[in-house]
């Protein structure tokens, strides 16, 4: 096997994995987002973890043999996540309460970006003037979550794209440079700085080999690690610091 084709789908996610959880880590030991060279280097690795995530929406919603199990999950994962996406960070779990940004999950994007897919190849009843209807209030929902609609809309950009990565990565970077630019103008400089970090995705997508990998539990590995490791920056927050919002 050559290095260009050396990685599964297993290894790719665990990169995922770490890259998050070094991310989050940093918002609990430099709450706010720091224009520091230690936290920014951190948050920088953290920067691979959403667009593995969105690549890999693409290859599921391709792959599954049963799309309506597929958005269950997802759908049941994204409201276990909401909760613990709130208590890791000290976020209300109104979505509408307080400010307008990173009030829930990256997971509800993703949940939302499925039913966007399979409303536009299996609602066939519908007509076309109903389906954006219906998509773009979808889309729209997402705006108060981890990453707004932009996950969404970068998920969308990518499947059309499916089997050309260079073209993935620039839709999806597309994307990214406009959340970048709200975010540089109403959120944060250093935040939209940082998400120059998506484009190093790029180099490890491209040793991706197609394959799922050996270790079938990988799958659901992610979905007890990603809302598990939440609730243990929550607890940890409380001890630290009070029950106050860490986010940015």
């Amino acid at each position: 096997m050559t290095l260009k084709k050396a990685c599964n789908s297993n290894y790719l996610k665990l990169i995922a994995i770490i890259a998050m959880t070094i991310d989050h880590g940093t918002d609990l030991l430099f709450p706010g987002f720091p224009p520091e060279p230690v936290p920014l280097f951190l948050h920088f690795i953290g920067r691979l973890t959403a667009p593995i995530m969105w690549f890999f929406v693409c290859e599921g919603y391709h792959y599954t043999k049963d799309i309506k199990k597929y958005m269950l999950r997802l759908g049941i994962f994204a409201i276990i996540s909401h909760f613990a996406y709130c208590f890791g960070f000290g976020i209300s779990l109104n979505p509408v309460e307080g400010g307008i940004f990173n009030r829930t999950s990256v997971m509800y994007p993703l949940f939302i970006s499925v039913v966007v897919l399979y409303i536009q190849d299996y609602m066939n009843t519908w007509k076309e003037w109903q389906k954006k209807l219906v998509q773009t209030l979808l889309i729209l929902s997402c705006f108060p979550a981890d990453w707004s609609c932009i996950a969404v809309l970068s998920i969308l950009a990518m499947v059309r794209e499916r089997g050309d990565l260079k073209k993935q990565i620039i839709k999806m970077s597309g994307w990214v440079f406009v959340y970048g630019v709200v975010s540089f103008l109403y959120v944060s400089k250093v935040y939209a700085i940082e998400l120059i970090g998506v484009l190093m995705v790029y180099p490890l997508l491209k040793l991706y080999n197609g394959e799922r990998g050996k270790a079938r539990w990988m799958k659901w590995f992610f979905y007890v690690y990603y809302p598990l490791h939440l609730v243990i920056i929550g607890m940890i927050r409380i001890l630290v610091y009070g029950n106050i919002n860490i986010c940015l």
